[in-house]
C-alpha cells in the first residue's frame, strides 16, 4: 500500500464547554426520548465542574420497574451515531422489558465522574444499572465503581481494573474489535475507487485509485477503525493510496467536510469516518463533490437519510447490544459484572452493511468478496492490525 506522504493530522484543541444544565435530583424529569449533538464514543477537551444536561425519560414501567441510567459520550444524543446507537438499546430494552431510564448528556469530560454519582446517590429513584457510554468515563468509574460497590455498572469501549490490574465485579465491560468491520469497508472502498461505477449521488474517477478516512480524535481506539480500513483497502489493492486526517473534534461538521473536501479533491473516491457529528461534513463534502463515504457505528444511510445517495456502506458497531445485554442481564440474575464482553465480526458486534440506496446495486464481485473476507477474518485466515504501524 502507498500511504500519502502528505497525510494531514488536523488537531484542534477543545476549551472547556459551558454546563447548560443540571439533572434535576438524579437525571431528570420524567419524559420522552431525547435528542442532542453527538460524539463517536469519545471525548474533547477537558472537564468543568461537574455539570452537564440531564434530560430524563420514563420508560414506563410503572413502580416495579428497572431503572437505568445513561451517561452519555460528551457530545450527546443525535450524533446518528455512537450514543444514538447507546440510546437505541434502552429504547430496546424498554420495549421489551420493565424499565424506566433517565439520560444525562454531559457538556465535557470532567462531568461524566459528577454524573455518574449523582445516579449512584439516587434513592428516588434507586438505579438498578449505569451505562457509561464512552472509553472517556472508564477513570471516573474506576473510582465511583468502588466507592458504590452494590452498584451495577457497565462501560462501553473501556476495561475497568483496579490498582492491581483486578476487574471490578459489579462492572460489565463491553469492548468492540473496530478493525473488524473497518477491514470489510476497506475492502468494499479499495474495489469500489478502482472501478467505473455511477449510482445515487455519486461516481468514482477509475483512472486514480484514492481512499480517505476521517478521524475524530488521534487516539488508540479511532486508530483501530483507521488500521483496519487501511488494511482492507491494501488487501483489495497493493497499489491504493491511502490519505488519513484527524479533526481534533467529534462535534465539527464543518472540518469534517474541509478535510474530506480536500481527499476529495486529491482524487478520493470513498472517504470513511470515525469522527462521530464531524462525519456530517464528511457526508455534506461526498455530495457536494459528488463521491461516496461510509459511515460508523450505525447504518448512518438510515441514520443520516438526507445523505443516502452517497452512504454507500457503514461500519456498524452494536452499541445497542452492549446496553440491552446489560438491562438484560439485571433483570434475569445474569448481569456480566466482571467480565470483558469482546465483540467482533464473529460475535455479530461490529460489521459492514452496504447503504440502504445502494443494496443490489454494488457489483457482485465486491458483495462477494465481502462475504469471503468476512468468513476468513471469522476463521482466522485474515489478521486484521489494530495500529497503522502493522499496516
Amino acid at each position: 500500500m502507498s500511504r500519502n506522504p502528505r497525510r494531514r493530522t488536523v488537531l484542534k484543541g477543545l476549551g472547556t464547554l459551558g454546563v447548560t444544565g443540571a439533572l434535576a435530583g438524579c437525571g431528570g424529569d420524567g419524559g420522552g426520548g431525547g435528542d442532542g449533538d453527538g460524539g463517536d464514543g469519545s471525548d474533547g477537551g477537558d472537564g468543568s465542574d461537574g455539570g452537564g444536561s440531564g434530560d430524563g425519560n420514563d420508560g414506563g414501567g410503572g413502580s416495579d420497574s428497572i431503572n437505568v441510567g445513561m451517561v452519555y459520550a460528551t457530545g450527546g444524543l443525535g450524533d446518528q451515531s455512537f450514543n444514538d446507537m447507546a440510546h437505541q438499546g434502552i429504547q430496546e430494552a424498554e420495549a421489551d422489558f420493565a424499565v424506566s431510564y433517565q439520560n444525562a448528556e454531559p457538556d465535557a469530560p470532567g462531568d461524566v465522574g459528577e454524573l455518574q454519582r449523582r445516579f449512584a446517590r439516587s434513592s428516588d429513584p434507586n438505579f438498578e444499572l449505569i451505562c457509561c457510554i464512552g472509553f472517556v468515563q472508564a477513570t471516573d468509574l474506576k473510582t465511583n465503581a468502588q466507592e458504590f460497590p452494590d452498584q451495577n455498572w457497565t462501560i462501553v469501549d473501556a476495561v475497568v481494573e483496579d490498582d492491581d490490574g483486578n476487574l471490578l465485579d459489579n462492572v460489565a465491560n463491553y469492548v468492540f474489535r473496530e478493525q473488524e468491520g473497518s477491514f470489510q469497508v476497506g475492502v468494499l472502498a479499495g474495489m469500489l475507487t478502482g472501478m467505473d461505477y455511477a449510482h445515487g449521488g455519486g461516481e468514482t474517477n477509475p483512472d486514480e485509485k484514492v481512499v480517505g478516512f476521517v478521524g475524530g480524535q488521534e487516539i488508540p481506539l479511532i486508530e483501530r477503525f483507521e488500521a483496519g480500513y487501511a488494511a482492507g483497502a491494501q488487501y483489495a489493492d497493493a497499489e491504493i493510496q491511502f490519505e488519513s486526517a484527524y479533526a481534533g473534534d467529534w462535534n465539527d461538521p464543518a472540518t469534517g467536510q474541509e478535510i474530506a473536501t480536500s481527499m476529495y479533491d486529491d482524487g478520493a473516491d470513498v472517504v470513511y469516518h470515525a469522527a462521530g457529528g464531524t462525519g456530517a461534513g464528511v457526508f455534506e463534502a461526498a455530495q457536494a463533490e459528488g463521491r461516496y463515504a461510509i459511515g460508523v457505528d450505525n447504518d448512518q444511510s438510515v441514520s443520516a437519510a438526507e445523505f443516502s445517495d452517497v452512504i454507500v456502506a457503514s461500519m456498524i458497531k452494536r452499541v445497542n447490544r452492549a446496553v440491552y445485554e446489560s438491562v438484560s442481564g439485571v433483570i434475569d440474575g445474569n448481569f456480566q459484572g466482571g467480565q470483558v464482553n469482546d465483540l467482533g465480526l464473529a460475535e455479530d458486534g461490529v460489521g459492514a452493511v452496504i447503504g440502504q440506496d445502494f443494496e443490489g446495486e454494488l457489483p457482485g464481485e465486491i458483495t462477494s468478496e465481502l462475504e469471503t473476507t468476512r468468513q476468513g477474518i471469522i476463521d482466522g485466515d485474515i489478521e486484521v492490525p489494530t495500529t497503522m504501524d502493522d499496516v
